[in-house]
């Protein structure tokens, strides 16, 4: 494998944090670079609280705050993620950009043109299209997760959640309105329904369902309206709240297998070392 390649991720939710792992162990340089949109809930699967420095590990990769383009150049090949709150423009002026993938998972955003910003561009879930914006599109609704989209659109966003246990969106609370978030409460707890996880701009907003903590807002972030502020993960024993979870793995390897196989096409001449 070539030496110094430079992948930007853009999002720090889990899926992005799955492929920055995936990447990093094919030893890529790896940024993530953070988008308030929508917020993280499940933090403990992702990168997103090094923001705030907070030392995480994912499968024994661990995340790097960095706060300014010096860092992410004096980083070729660093033994660990790096997480930033630099926007992609900040972070194409600082270097070539090997791989580009959007994992921030704006289902109802519109998505500007990627191409042409980096030698290879990876559009994950709903918005993308080979024709429109991104070189390689890739499907993650739970029955077409991988598949790798030539002619037209990624599936729209149809507001049915992937199941968990026996639950779907109901184990998800949103946020009725936009206002500042507070709660107390760790990722992990178990709770039941009816518990005030938190309030919102002041409103206690009860847990949906008995189960497990999944995944929650970041302590004192404002939130729009109609996104979820938290996650319950009904299955007791076989709960996880921690780590690359099976959704997020299946993404990531296909990611992972999208640019490789487009490396072996030969469709990118003269970067291939940098690819494979």
């Amino acid at each position: 494998m070539g030496a110094g390649r430079f992948a930007v991720v853009l999002g720090t939710n889990e899926i992005a944090t799955a492929v920055a792992v995936h990447l990093h162990r094919t030893h890529y340089s790896v940024a993530l670079s953070h988008d308030p949109y929508p917020p993280v809930i499940r933090r403990k699967m992702a990168f997103h609280d090094v923001l705030f420095g907070e030392p995480l590990e994912i499968e024994d990769v661990a995340g790097e705050r960095v706060d300014n383009g010096m860092q992410v150049f004096n980083r070729r090949n660093p033994d660990r993620v790096l997480v930033t709150g630099l926007g992609l423009l900040d972070l194409l002026a600082v270097r070539s950009v090997d791989v580009l993938v959007d994992a921030r998972m704006q289902k109802h955003q519109i998505t500007p043109d990627l191409r042409r910003l980096a030698r290879l561009t990876v559009g994950l879930g709903p918005g993308f299209s080979t024709s429109t914006n991104c070189d390689i599109a890739i499907e993650t609704r739970p029955d077409r997760i991988g598949i790798v989209v030539r002619d037209g659109w990624t599936d729209a966003a149809d507001g049915a959640a992937s199941p968990l246990g026996e639950l779907g969106a109901e184990r998800f609370l949103y946020s009725p309105t936009a206002g500042r978030w507070h709660t107390p409460v760790e990722i992990g707890t178990r709770v039941f329904r009816g518990f005030v996880l938190g309030h919102l701009s002041g409103v206690p907003m009860r847990a949906p369902r008995d189960g497990i903590l999944r995944g929650i807002v970041r302590d004192g972030s404002e939130v729009p309206a109609g996104v979820k502020l938290l996650e319950i993960d009904p299955r007791g024993r076989d709960a996880q709240w921690t780590g690359i979870d099976q959704r997020g793995r299946a993404i990531a390897e296909a990611t992972l297998n999208a640019i490789r196989s487009r490396a072996c096409q030969g469709a990118f001449s003269g970067t291939l070392s940098y690819l494979m």
